[in-house]
């Protein structure tokens, strides 16, 4: 009989979007085949302190909205070789896991921090890498980045904290048009984003984007469909069959995403005909590959009413909640959610493989 592979699911983590990665792994917890792994649950609570979730408890109960600790802390020791993890105060190491799958939506999870320490560790981790994963959580790099790529995106400004004193609403709304959305540069799930149509909206969008980060972004409005498509891979990456997003609110907001039930409705796959399906996979192929991306992404698209498509961001670990469109968009596409989890497992230990091939020393 084939040996279960050992898979650590990561979850929690000190970032705004904390709950949403806990119902996210709630999900691949209850979807990964049980057959083929064996499961380690590991939270860090919004402290930035990791625990062993004993028997997966935070897990399986559904009621609880935040990592708290199930058992005895934990911490990830550099250069263990597959036995990364070690639990405290016993010391005792946590043995040997074979792949993370971590599910740190924003900050601290998503922006290359966790992907470091994985790979100082020196085991297999499911996504993109360091570059991969700051790149795309940095919405100002990101862009410049696509924008030299001559990948079509809409007009941007970038302002980092230390000038806030000196962003003009009269000097953006020239350059950008009305109204303007304002957002912090390292953040998802719509945290901190806010729509501006005058001085008055626009000041308190720029002072709530600065609690989320020390950079934002403002954006023009760009009238259209809100278009996504699910990415997989590695040095040759395919694309899902697109979905379409249709909110009943201002914007795809974070309320509209998670707490309001009637928020969104999500068709998939969009109603599009076939040579702008081909196009937007292509372009969402070109971005993943742009911006340094390896596993798994979801590009978000704008499409305007004369069929052109503009690359809104990437998002590098995408949600999957029993909503999330990026397992949707796969099972559209013909790949089960226990499918897809396998498909990404296998391309971390691939690549883990061939980077283990590499010559380290002289």
């Amino acid at each position: 009989m084939k040996k279960k592979l050992r898979v650590a699911i990561l979850f929690g983590g000190k970032s705004a979007e904390h709950e949403i990665s806990l119902i996210s792994a709630r999900n691949i917890f209850q979807a990964i085949d049980k057959k083929k792994y064996d499961i380690l649950a590991i939270g860090i609570d919004k402290e930035g302190r990791w625990f062993v979730d004993e028997d997966a408890r935070l897990l399986r109960d559904e009621t609880k909205r935040d990592v708290t600790a199930t058992g005895h802390a934990a911490a990830i020791v550099p250069g263990a070789n597959r036995q990364p993890l070690i639990e405290f105060p016993s010391g005792r190491l946590l043995g040997e896991i074979d792949a993370v799958f971590p599910v740190l939506h924003g900050p601290f999870g998503e922006d290359g921090t966790t992907q470091g320490l994985l790979k100082l560790a020196n085991v297999p981790f499911v996504g993109a890498g360091v570059m991969g994963s700051a790149i795309g959580m940095d919405k100002d790099v990101s862009k410049r980045l696509l924008r030299d790529a001559k990948i079509p995106i809409g007009k941007f400004l970038a302002y980092e904290q230390s000038a806030a004193q000196q962003i003009s609403f009269t000097k953006v709304r020239k350059a950008l048009g009305d109204p303007l959305f304002i957002k912090p540069a390292n953040l998802g799930s719509s945290v901190g984003i806010s729509k501006a149509t005058n001085l008055m909206q626009f000041d308190a969008a720029i002072r709530d984007a600065f609690r989320f980060d020390s950079k934002i972004v403002i954006e023009e409005f760009i009238a259209g469909r809100e278009i996504e498509c699910s990415v997989l891979g590695d040095a040759r990456p395919v694309a899902s069959l697109p979905g379409e997003v249709i909110t009943g609110h201002n914007f795809y907001s974070y309320d509209a995403k998670y707490l309001d039930p009637d928020g969104a409705r999500l068709v998939v796959p969009a109603e599009l005909p076939r040579p702008l399906v081909k196009k937007i996979q292509q372009t969402a192929i070109e971005t993943f590959k742009a911006l340094c991306c390896e596993g798994m992404a979801r590009v978000d698209f704008f499409l305007k009413s004369d069929r052109t498509i503009l690359v809104n961001e990437i998002n590098t670990i995408p949600g999957f909640t029993k909503i999330s469109m990026y397992p949707k968009m796969w099972e559209a596409s013909g790949l089960t959610y226990a499918e897809l989890i396998d498909r990404l497992i296998e391309l971390a230990l691939r690549r883990f493989q061939q980077e283990e091939r590499l010559t380290t020393s002289i």
